[in-house]
């Protein structure tokens, strides 16, 4: 009967591993497959992404172009179609829109575009809305308040 006990893998499915370093009958044995000298035979030796055999790498190679800028502001983008789903005379800010799952939490700051159609009156306090949003907002009824 087979239980816990007497369990065994398939024959040939494991194998023994390689004992290196272990004397010249192994095959593996004196230098223990690390060739002669160098900086991979050391112990500890590791090298590093992007080392090139001590040739200038191609990092450091390539010309540096650019600026980026550690100011910049980062908006989070609401289309006018996405208020579509809420009620009418609701307080639309970014608080509103992140606990609502719209903007993500990284963004302090958020921009309504004016993609889609809405119908609903709807208070809007967002950093900036565009004018083919703020005429959408306005012609069904709604308000933006800076």
């Amino acid at each position: 009967m087979l239980n816990l006990s007497n369990l065994s893998p398939y024959p040939g499915a494991t194998k023994q591993r390689k004992r290196i370093g272990r004397g010249q009958g192994t095959g593996q044995g004196k230098q223990a497959g690390r060739g002669h000298k160098g900086f991979k035979s050391r112990s500890g030796s590791s090298i590093s992404p992007g080392f090139e055999g001590g040739q200038m790498p191609l990092h450091r190679r390539l010309p540096k172009r650019g600026f980026t800028n550690p100011f910049k502001k980062e908006f989070g983008i609401v289309n006018v179609k996405d208020l579509e789903n809420f009620e009418e005379n609701s307080v639309i800010d970014t608080k509103f829109l992140q606990e609502k799952g719209l903007v993500g939490k990284k963004y302090s700051l958020v921009k309504l575009l004016g993609t889609g159609e809405i119908s609903k009156k709807l208070v809007i306090k967002l950093a900036c809305v565009s004018e083919s949003a703020k005429t959408k907002v306005e012609a069904a009824g709604g308000k933006i308040e800076a």
